[in-house]
């Protein structure tokens, strides 16, 4: 295991601890919500919250809310990359219905265990939590209808291959719809140099062409990067002081660069092997 998914992963166990003990997790690791602003606040509607068991949303430690956004359809099946308290394989099991199924991967005992209690609680049966790396998903070619993600593909230190496993595991004509953190423009180099920023679900972020370019290389269609929400310096003070980075000398050089995105794209549909209407009669 390599350093940087050793940082996260224990990152990510520390953060389930915390949640599972009645504390609140956070995207950049702080004990208090407000420390998460400005990535984990106000993703979730009220009626969502009301469905959820309180561990889940204390565990919360996404950027965005793709279950909202992913359209999921009865009897769909859906995997999330990275499900960590699985409040949003919940949501996406409620969203499919019980002809429909929603996976979770995650890569953390703690993490696991937080989500299965969390499924207990919401009491949804079409709900399977998997451990494994979203480098090296645990399904079979062609298996999941949509792929979700929340904040958690930017932590990977190798997205070509991520990328490439959600492709592998989609059925033709399925789709990806992802949030994460979207970078526009430079980024100063002690910002991407910055491992708790990393962790924090910030540094990791890809660059919103790149990550349309590595998309495309993957296989991917119908490419759409659409920001949800800009990260302005005013926001982001207390989170870069405890990264331990001088908001007054950073901040002005990352106002506005870094933003949610909602990141949608499609596998293609397979080719018919037919040339005419008739010919496969």
């Amino acid at each position: 295991m390599s350093d940087l998914q050793e940082d996260v992963k224990q990152k990510y166990r520390d953060a389930a601890k915390r949640a599972a003990s009645g504390g609140t997790a956070c995207c950049g690791g702080g004990a208090e919500r407000s420390g998460c602003d400005p990535i984990s606040k106000d993703l979730y509607t009220n009626a969502e919250k009301g469905a959820l068991p309180e561990k889940a949303l204390a565990a919360s430690l996404g950027c965005g809310n793709p279950t909202a956004l992913a359209q999921l359809q009865p009897g769909e099946t859906v995997l999330d990359l990275g499900s960590g308290g699985g409040i949003d394989v919940i949501l996406s099991a409620k969203r499919v219905g019980p002809t429909g199924k929603a996976y979770g991967l995650d890569m953390t005992d703690e993490m696991l265990a937080l989500a299965r209690e969390n499924q207990k609680k919401a009491g949804v049966g079409n709900v399977e939590f998997l451990k494994g790396a979203i480098e090296s998903v645990p399904l079979p070619d062609n298996s999941v209808d949509v792929i979700i993600s929340n904040c958690v593909i930017n932590l990977s230190g190798d997205k070509d291959r991520v990328l490439a496993e959600a492709f592998r595991v989609l059925k033709p004509g399925g789709r990806l719809a992802i949030s994460d953190v979207v970078v526009r423009g430079e980024v100063p180099a002690a910002i991407r140099k910055s491992m708790e920023l990393w962790v924090g679900c910030i540094a990791g972020a890809l660059e919103e062409n790149e990550y349309r370019e590595k998309l495309a290389r993957a296989g991917f269609a119908s490419v759409d990067v659409e920001p949800t929400r800009v990260y302005r310096v005013g926001e982001a003070g207390e989170f870069l002081q405890a990264a331990g980075l001088d908001p007054e000398t950073v901040g002005p050089q990352i106002d506005g660069k870094f933003t949610s995105a909602f990141v949608r794209a499609v596998k293609p549909a397979a080719k018919s092997s037919c040339c005419a209407p008739t010919s496969c009669a």
